[in-house]
This record gives structure tokens, sequence and C-alpha cells, in this order.
């Protein structure tokens, strides 16, 4: 017990000494039992043979804690407030899948969109968004039976409203070499995202005129989108499906309660119904990717469960405390006013991180990548604000009934873990010894990202019966291998017959069609050249370039391969600026909240050791191949070009949450003792099995997306995976605590003029 009193601060002259002489808990976390400070060095008061005195007034509450007190004083109408919006918003949900779009896969203002917004308007559709439709026979497609399968796709395709024209196959450009393959193009007269929803409503009657010797299968870009939208969103629901039953074993033996583990369900479910409904309202303003739902779905759940484990924990520890001067356990009221007065107030701050770590990403002008950074921000809204209203009302209708139906192990009412109490204690005798070893193994993770490729997702990510990559096949196998990746080239019709001259003769094209005129008469004319390389060979990409630098000057190149190298090139160029921005943006907030500089700036710094471990990890596996049999795919050699930017923001996004936690915690203990050592164990004493917990369940959630079907959910769950593990287990319980003991009271210095610009904001309850 020895090391458990010194994590307490027993035994030395601090106010945290005088808690050893008291009849009481140890201090708990976000908030020790109220207004310690006032008792240091009292003697013991004699025993008194009347009553206890009537108790001292408490201290007004702060913003949050009020909040929490009106929450609880005004249950019925915050229960009611919720239920509407739940409600009302809810009934929109439903519609989520259908009403969200599927493409926006794109870099706003590159010449590749410009080339297929100009094919749109002046070229009937023939644009990188039109639907191919690939016919394969074994015999000649100039046979009657055949024929008369490609009249009915054609008719079945000419009758969607969402289809400009049908331009039957013709000899020497869409009828193969052998004769037995022919693509029908059905142009685009709607936006991308409504030729992905035709393409889901189309690939499958196409597919049903399929006949013996003869398939008919969609393919193109806006089918990919539609087949791959429909493969992660299928992986994403079997992964949140496998998750439950672990997430839900965490939380009983976290919560300890089967009532306390059922509050994380209940923020989860509010923040979801809410954040989807308004997701379909928010489409009919602007398209929406329907990853955004996906991904709001999993950081709704993740958080949800967080921010619930903390308030809870919080809550039933403050109802277990004994007051001082009274004996008496404070009621419920003033047990949220507490909570929300600590804890509260560092799951405000939690979420505000993770907010300005995700509006980041609005940097990148691409749609997709807005409206899914959009998504995640909304869903953590409403989980954030059904933790500061929802929640205390709960709690405080509750209020002892919070343990009901305990385990029987469970101590439900204790915060304070011994066994990380003596860790922080072992990690203030051995700072360097302990720092050394994560720091090394986090270095060793990190140094294979120097190594990293980065592209956009080739067909290989589809299951191999998906109609798009059944399509794809059957056109290269008749067209050549960069057939499916045909380039688009505009130009002045003036100079169309230059134009086609020079790409004939650049390196790496294969073939190059006559060029055709604008039937509006709009001076333009269209040039489709065939590479001679797989749409995601990085061989594509220099011939792209050679292109633009030697076509004249008005040519524009575009199609739909192009589309994805301009926006890889747009990630990559906005890449620096985004890492800059989120890690800029939480460095000022830790500073706001902490008052400290150089903890704020070391507890940014560490976070991006775990994102670098968690991408050398993902190169290891996902770019070298490494364990790719256990997990079941085929590695690109690359990864998918998103996972810089955007899972940067989320992987820091979630550090940084728990670095609020673990070092609110610490700088409460610092403002009641002004001692860094019992700053330092006492954060973790209090923290770091929440903390621990917490990561479990995220760890949970994620990984079991590792263990889907596509390959972009593979590298979601085993980026974020090891990422919050790596983060949790090395980052939050070791190496931050290591750095708060190798600073000491420096770590929490504020200069004399920091301290006149900045807010007062304290993590104690007094």
């Amino acid at each position: 017990m020895g090391l458990v009193r010194a994590a307490l601060g027993e035994g030395n002259d601090t106010p945290g000494g005088t808690w050893q002489n008291c009849h009481i808990p140890p201090p708990v976390f976000f908030g020790t039992a109220p207004r310690t400070e006032h008792h240091v060095n009292r003697p013991a008061p004699a025993v008194r043979p009347a009553a206890a005195p009537p108790p001292e007034p408490d201290a007004r509450p702060g913003p949050l804690g009020r909040l929490g007190l009106w929450s609880v004083r005004h249950v019925k109408a915050v229960l009611a407030g919720w239920l509407l919006v739940v409600i009302g918003l809810g009934a929109f949900a439903p519609q989520v899948t259908t009403a969200l779009s599927g493409a926006g896969w794109q870099a706003d203002g590159s010449e590749s969109v410009t080339v297929r917004r100009l094919a749109e308007q002046h070229f009937a559709g023939n644009a990188s968004s039109a639907i191919q439709i690939v016919v394969t026979a074994d015999r000649p497609v100039t046979e009657p039976a055949v024929q008369q399968v490609i009249a009915k796709a054609g008719e079945l395709a000419a009758a969607d409203p969402r289809v400009s024209t049908v331009i039957a196959p013709r000899p020497g450009a869409t009828i193969s070499p052998d004769g037995r393959t022919a693509v029908l193009l059905a142009g685009a007269k709607a936006s991308p995202d409504d030729m992905v929803r035709a393409a889901d409503d189309l690939k499958k009657p196409l597919a049903d005129l399929s006949a013996p010797g003869i398939d008919v299968h969609a393919t193109g870009a806006s089918v990919l989108w539609s087949d791959f939208n429909k493969a992660n969103h299928d992986a994403m629901m079997k992964s949140e499906f496998m998750s439950w039953p672990v997430t839900l074993a965490i939380l009983v033996l976290a919560f300890g309660s089967l009532v306390a583990a059922g509050l994380p369900l209940l923020l989860t479910m509010a923040g979801l119904a809410a954040s989807a409904g308004s997701l379909v309202l928010v489409s009919h303003l602007f398209p929406v990717s329907v990853w955004a739902m996906n991904f709001a779905m999993m950081f709704a759940l993740a958080l949800g469960i967080d921010y619930a484990l903390f308030l809870v924990v919080r809550f039933r520890s403050a109802r277990s405390a004994r007051d001082i001067r009274t004996g008496r356990a404070p009621d419920t009221a003033r047990a949220v006013a507490e909570t929300m007065d600590t804890a509260g107030k560092a799951v405000l701050l939690s979420g505000a991180t993770v907010l300005v770590s995700l509006s980041a990403v609005m940097l990148v002008p691409s749609p997709a990548f807005r409206s899914m950074a959009g998504g995640i921000m909304l869903a953590v809204l409403f989980v954030l604000a059904a933790t500061l209203t929802l929640l205390p009302a709960v709690l405080g209708k509750l209020g002892p009934r919070v343990d009901a139906l305990a385990l029987p192990w469970a101590r439900t009412g204790a915060h304070h873990s011994p066994r990380f109490a003596a860790w922080g204690e072992r990690l203030w005798q051995h700072p360097l010894r302990y720092g050394a070893l994560a720091l090394a193994a986090l270095i060793a993770l990190a140094a294979p990202v120097i190594g990293l490729r980065t592209a956009m997702p080739s067909i290989t990510v589809l299951p191999g019966d998906a109609s798009a990559r059944a399509g794809y096949t059957a056109v290269q196998q008749a067209f050549g291998p960069g057939a499916p990746g045909t380039l688009q080239i505009l130009t002045p019709a003036g100079q169309a017959a230059d134009t086609a001259a020079r790409t004939a003769a650049t390196p790496g094209i294969a073939g190059v069609m006559p060029a055709q005129d604008a039937a509006d008469g709009s001076g333009w004319s269209m040039i489709q050249a065939v590479p001679a390389v797989d749409p995601s060979s990085p061989d594509l990409a220099h011939t792209v370039h050679t292109l633009r630098a030697e076509l004249p000057t008005d040519a524009l190149v575009g199609g739909a391969a192009v589309e994805n190298l301009d926006l890889q090139h747009l990630l990559t160029e906005k890449t620096p600026l985004v890492i800059g921005v989120v890690m800029a943006l939480g460095f000022l907030l830790l500073l706001v909240a902490l008052r400290a500089p150089l903890i704020a700036a070391l507890g940014t710094a560490a976070s991006l050791l775990s994102t670098g471990a968690a991408f050398g990890v993902a190169r290891l596996v996902f770019q070298d191949g490494h364990g790719a049999g256990l997990l079941g795919f085929t590695p690109q050699g690359f990864l998918d070009g998103w996972a810089p930017v955007f899972f940067f923001a989320m992987i820091f996004a979630i550090a940084m949450d728990y670095t609020v936690f673990l070092l609110a915690s610490a700088k409460e203990h610092y403002e009641r003792t002004a001692d860094p050592r019992a700053a330092m164990t006492g954060a973790l004493a209090h923290s770091g099995r929440v903390v621990f917990a917490a990561a479990g369940v995220m760890v949970a959630v994620f990984l079991t997306f590792a263990l889907s079907g596509p390959l972009p959910p593979k590298e979601m769950g085993i980026v974020l995976g090891v990422a919050v593990l790596l983060d949790a287990a090395l980052v939050r319980l070791v190496l931050l605590p290591v750095l708060l003991r190798l600073t000491g009271r420096a770590a929490w210095h504020t200069p004399a003029w920091l301290d006149r610009v900045l807010p007062r904001i304290s993590f104690s309850h007094d």
C-alpha cells in the first residue's frame, strides 16, 4: 500500500497528504472530494456528542455544473426535447441509404472535371460518368441471338430518364477485333451522383439479360462507385454487427453494472438517429457521400461510449464519496454538478478537439471528403449535446440505481485503481527506462512510413463477381489492358488533327480513335486515346503528364482514370496543409484548456508518434503484403490515396481525445497539490483504467473492420485500430506520463504574458 499512498500524495506536506486522516475514498477522477484545500494541516475535529453541524453552503457550480443541475431539475423537459429530436429527425433516417450520394470522389476545379462537364454538355453525355454495357459472347456479336440481347440492353438503358442517348456498338471502336465483345454507351444526362444511382438500378436488370453463351455486365466509373459503395456499406454493417457483442462485453466489464453499461447505447442511438436524419435533410441542399453515414455511425458509437464511460464513472465516484464536514454522501444533484464541472469540462474540450481536427479536412476541395468530414462532425455534435444534457438528466433520474444489476465482483463506486497507481509510481521512479522503450517501439514501427506509396484504389478492391469488375475484365481481354481507362481529350475543332497526331506519338498511348466533333456546334472535338497500361498503373500518371505538357495549350485531358489521378495529386498536395492545421488547432485547444504551453506542445507532438506508427504498420501490411493471407486480401502495392489525409485527421482526433482526459486529470491534481508527482501518479490512478477501457472498446470496433470483405474497410480497421492501441498503451499510459515526470513543474508553468491572455479554466471542483 505504500506505493498507492505515495501515488495519492500521502505522507507529505501537500494537500494530498491530508487524505490519510479521512475515512473517505481517495481523490476521484476529474475532482477529488470537495474542497480538501480548506483542510490542509488542520487537526482532526473533536468528537461531539451532539448532531453534526449543518453543512456550509456548496461552492457555486460552474457553467457546465449549472447545465447539469438544470437538466436534473427539468428532466421531463430534457427527455421530451430529445424524444422530439430523435423522432423528428429519426423519421428521415430510413431514407439515408437512398438519399445520400455515391460519387463526389473528384478534385473540384481540376482539368479532368472540366472535361467531364464539357462532355456532358456537348457530346451527348459521353463523359466519364456514362455507363458502359459490355456484351460478351462465345460467337460473333453480329449473330441474331446476340443482336437481340444488345437491342434489349439498349432499350433498357434508354428507358432510364438519367440516360441521354445510347450509342450502339461500332466496328473498329467498340466492337472487339475478334468480334465477340461489344460495348454500348449509355450517356450521362444527370449528375455523377445520379448516374451512380442509375447504375444501382440498371446493373441487375442488365445482368438478367444474360443467356447461355452470352454475358451482359454494366461497367464504367459510375458502376464502379455503385459496386464500391455497396461492398463497403455491406462490410461496415457486417463489422458493426460483429463489434456489438465484444463492445457490450467490454462495457459491462468496464462499468460493472448492466444499467450503467446501457447508458452509452442511449447516447449512441440518440446521436445516430439525429445525425442520420440531419444528413438526409442536408442532402437536399448539396450532395452528401453515403460514406458520411458509415463513418458517422462508427464515430458516434466510439465517442458515445468514451464520453459516457468518463461521465458515468465520475458520477458514481462522486456519489460514493463522503463529505468531509457532514459525513454524508452528496445528493444526486450535487454529484451531477460535480461530474459536469470536472469530467463534463474535459468531455466538452475533447469534443471540440475532435471537431477542429475533422474540420481541417474541409480544406480538401473534394465533395466526398468534405461531406464525410461533415457527417462525422454532425454525429459528434449530437453525441456531445446528448452527453452534456441527456446523460446528466438520466443520471439524476437514476441516482443510486445507476449501479443496479451490478456484477458480483464489481466495485461500482471505486474509481481509484491500485494497479495504475502502482504503475504511475514505477514510471516516476524509472522514467527513462520505460520512456526509452516506448519511444524506440514507436519509432521502429513508424520507420516504414518513409517508403509509403499512395494511389487511388484499383478495380481489385471489388469482389470478383461485382458487375463493374466483370465488365472491366471483359473489356481488358477484348480491347487491351488500357481500354477501361480510355482518355478523353477535348480540343478546339481547328486543332483536332494536330492534337490527334501528337497524342498518337506520345509514349504510353496504344491507340487513338478519330476525332469526333460536337453535334451542337460548340466548336469542341473529342479524341479518345487508349493507354498501353492498366488504369491503376503508376505509368499512366507519367503519360497524362506528358500529354498535358506537349499537347496544344487549349487541349484538355480527362477521363475516369485521369479524374482519379487528379484527385490523388490534390490529396498529396493538401496533406501537409491538413496535418499542419490539425496540429496547430489541437495545440491551441490544449493551450487554452491547460494554460501550460510546454505540456500542450508535448501532448500534441506525442500524437504524431502513434499516427506515424499506425501508417508504418499499414505500409508493411497493405503495400508490402505482410499478413495479407491472414486478412484475406491481395495487396495493391500501395495504400489508398485518401488514407493520409482522412485517417490522419481521425487518428489525431481520437489521440487528442485521450490526451485531454489524461492531462485534464493531471491538471486537476496539480491544481489541488502543486505537486508534479501527485499530478502524474494521480492522473494514472484515476484515469488510466478508464482510458484503457475506452481504448479497448475503440480497438474492438475498429479491428472488426479488418475482418470484413473489401480492402478499404480493412485499411481503415487496421490503421485506426493499431493507432488507438499504440496511442493508449504506449503514448498515453507510458510516454506522456514520463514527459510529465521529466518536465516536472515546468510542464504546468504559465508565462506571465500568457496568463494575462488566456481564460482561466479550472478542472478541480471547488
